[in-house]
């Protein structure tokens, strides 16, 4: 398969670059045998009493950072402005926080330098063509902490060069049910979920349970290969609990459907596949899925729209066919649903298994 197989034509405009006015307030597109233009609230009427949502309780945190590099030794002034957008934790270094990040200017940084970003202070211990090292002089357990205090919201690349970052992201760039801090992005189907849409699921009759995906910024990062075949993967860490695994098994022995919250989830759970079940797992995930693989951990699958050539757009291909989903993106396009993180959602019902 090719990189190009996964194109499409996507006006611009339609990338969302603003949540929904309400938090509930996406359209939902439902595909299975054909397809239904509905809103996320009407979920409650899409899933069975018996089914089980399976969310990603990853919590974003603030890896959205400005500052500046202060004056080198002999200059004068205030030093150039920097930001930094945290992306990878580093084993802490004399215990104190060491983390990978993107820099701008990263061009105009050598190893050495001082940073400062507001209570924050770092130096520079390594550069490369993608990216920047920086030791904190913060000891990593207290990092959090004084990171909630310095940063903001990782809004992706494709926002961040629209508009600036508010006050206002630091809600909606979260899922009502995060808890676990280690994202620099967010699982994006989840953040259409409000407490009283959960509450109306769970009268209904729809279970919940939760699984851990720290979703990492290689999820924005495009194919750059020509053959799928030749794309490394990212590495990200999920963990499937005891608690988890146990909810899935006994909505299949019941006959509930598994409801995939999000690529991550997806992702998470067929790493977890054992070959008969979703069992405990901790660890890291690199896994592709792609037109052709199998995906028999979830039965259906609530997700964003993603962008042209993307390995999200080529995972919802494999989950739920390739001509389906061609079809299904083009008739977004044309009703003008809004694409990507703060875009709308769609159902997906899974591909029978051969």
């Amino acid at each position: 398969m090719k990189t190009a197989d996964f194109d499409f034509d996507l006006p611009e405009d339609l990338i969302a670059l603003e949540p929904a006015k309400e938090r509930s307030g996406a359209r939902l597109l439902h595909v299975g045998e054909g397809m239904a233009d509905r809103r996320i609230t009407d979920l409650p009427d899409l899933l069975c009493e018996g089914d089980l949502l399976v969310l990603n309780d990853t919590r974003v945190i603030p890896a959205a950072l400005e500052g500046r590099r202060l004056p080198r030794e002999g200059q004068e002034g205030e030093g150039v402005a920097v930001e930094a957008n945290l992306i990878e934790h580093l084993p802490p270094v004399n215990g104190f926080a060491h983390w990978k990040a993107f820099a701008r200017p990263g061009k105009r940084l050598k190893v050495g330098d001082s940073l400062t970003f507001g209570p924050l202070r770092a130096t520079v211990t390594e550069r490369d063509q993608m990216a920047t090292s920086l030791l904190f002089k913060t000891r990593a357990e207290a990092f959090g902490e004084a990171l909630e205090q310095a940063g903001m919201p990782p809004l992706p690349p494709y926002i961040a060069r629209k508009r600036a970052v508010r006050e206002d992201d630091r809600e909606r760039y979260q899922t009502v049910f995060a808890d676990r801090p280690g994202s620099v992005a967010a699982p994006t189907a989840g953040l259409h979920f409000t407490e009283e849409l959960l509450a109306e699921l769970r009268k209904r009759g729809v279970e919940q349970t939760k699984v851990t995906l720290h979703v990492g910024a290689g999820t924005f990062l495009p194919v750059s290969t020509e053959d799928l075949g030749d794309h490394k993967m990212h590495k990200e860490w999920g963990e499937v609990g005891e608690e988890a695994a146990e909810a899935i098994a006994r909505a299949r022995a019941k006959g509930g459907r598994v409801v995939a919250v999000g690529t991550t989830s997806l992702r998470l759970l067929e790493s977890a596949w054992d070959g008969t079940k979703v069992a405990p797992f901790a660890g890291d995930t690199d896994i592709f899925l792609k037109p052709g693989d199998r995906f028999p951990a979830s039965d259906l699958l609530l997700t964003n729209f993603h962008l042209p050539k993307s390995t999200l757009f080529m995972l919802v291909c494999g989950y739920a066919g390739t001509e389906r989903m061609k079809a299904a993106y083009a008739h977004a396009v044309e009703e003008k649903y809004r694409f990507f993180s703060y875009g709308d959602a769609c159902l997906l019902k899974r591909l029978a298994l051969q």
